[in-house]
């Protein structure tokens, strides 16, 4: 009797595997959103704009995912869905996925000091990857953008004294604070991660690795990683992908690592990434980060940042408007690309909308 039950079992945990749907070299279709909370979506995604000025609102690419199936896209030219965008920042978790396939290799622990896969790491010896997967660090850096660039650490990396090796130019940094004790956003850090993953998995490997180890089998096409002079990919930054490609990488996460029957990332990668990081005080920053993730957690006294969307919310973001959310208790995921000049773009408002417009109705 215990036999056929197991078998049983067996066959409906064979069936509910089977009803899974994965994308094969295109996604498949699903149910279409329609409707006035659609319009009201999209009203705010794609509003005209002064592009003389490039104020207001712009969306670039808006795509929606629900369990496995593509349920919306659209675009604004001249992006397309053959479009590699850049990611800026996006680049950031991609950089911490690519890491947990080298760490469900056994690799390397979250506890390793950096120094060990980055020998010039010298004024930082005591930092360790999980300290930079936080932004945590303790290196003395200004992220600042476009419009404070005389003291800005990133603009100096990105494309004046820093540019042609960017981990060196970082590791030459200060320290503010000891490892793992607070919170100051880097793209020095993500740099760090590069640069310590070519020792990581070896000289031979690297140049391919993003590719053999997550683009590949997620059946991404047209990626591009940009590198500093060095041969470090630009963890930071410099990462373009189709939105149709970054929502594969959205899926695999949505789903604990797991793409088919493969665990191409260890479940407990996946929860690191999505565990706020403990340190972290409510006022430095819009959203909680995890690692190299954001994510939509109540921290330190202060309320979730978007409250629209449910807690299990996290995403991948970059400058000017460039999004990822991953949302599995809805089984979403959605990729927003933008060309946002104003700041006038907000996640909550984005979110909320497209919760309706699934749900298929609009709320007063």
């Amino acid at each position: 009797m215990f036999k056929g039950l197991s078998l049983i079992f067996l066959l409906l945990l064979g069936l509910s595997a089977q009803a899974e749907n994965w994308p094969a070299e295109q996604w498949s279709s699903g149910p279409a959103m329609t409707g006035p909370a659609l319009e009201a979506l999209e009203n705010y995604a794609f509003p005209l704009r002064d592009d003389s000025t490039r104020k207001g609102l712009r969306t670039d690419a808006l795509l929606v995912i629900r369990d496995g199936q593509l349920i919306y896209e659209r675009y604004a030219w001249p992006t397309t869905s053959e479009t590699p965008h850049l990611t800026w920042s996006i680049s950031k978790s991609l950089m911490a996925t690519v890491l947990g396939v080298a760490y469900g290799e056994g690799l390397f622990k979250l506890q390793d000091p950096v120094q060990r896969f980055y020998p010039p790491l010298k004024k930082h010896p005591d930092t360790s990857m999980a300290d930079l997967l936080h932004w945590a660090s303790g290196i003395d850096w200004q992220e600042d953008y476009e419009y404070a660039p005389l003291k800005s650490s990133v603009v100096a990396m990105l494309y004046t004294r820093g540019h042609a090796d960017m981990a060196a130019f970082t590791a030459d940094h200060g320290r503010y604070a000891a490892p793992g004790q607070t919170f100051r956003y880097s793209s020095g850090d993500s740099n760090l991660l590069s640069t310590a993953l070519k020792s990581i998995v070896g000289a031979n490997r690297y140049a391919d690795f993003p590719w053999t180890a997550l683009f590949e089998p997620l059946g991404i096409r047209h990626a591009i990683w940009e590198t500093d002079a060095s041969g470090t990919f630009v963890a930071s930054s410099y990462a373009y992908l189709t939105a149709r490609d970054l929502a594969r990488v959205g899926l695999l996460m949505a789903r604990d690592g797991r793409w088919g029957d493969r665990q191409l990332l260890p479940r407990d990668w996946v929860a690191f990434n999505r565990e706020p990081f403990a340190n972290y005080h409510a006022h430095q920053d819009e959203t909680v980060p995890g690692g190299h993730w954001w994510l939509n957690r109540a921290a330190d006294g202060a309320a979730q940042p978007w409250p629209d969307a449910p807690v299990d919310t996290f995403a991948a973001l970059g400058h000017w408007g460039q999004a990822m959310y991953v949302i599995p208790s809805e089984k979403l995921v959605i990729v927003r690309y933008g060309d946002d000049r104003d700041g006038s773009y907000r996640h909550n408002e984005l979110l909320k909308l497209a919760l309706k417009a699934v749900a298929g109705k609009v709320q007063p």
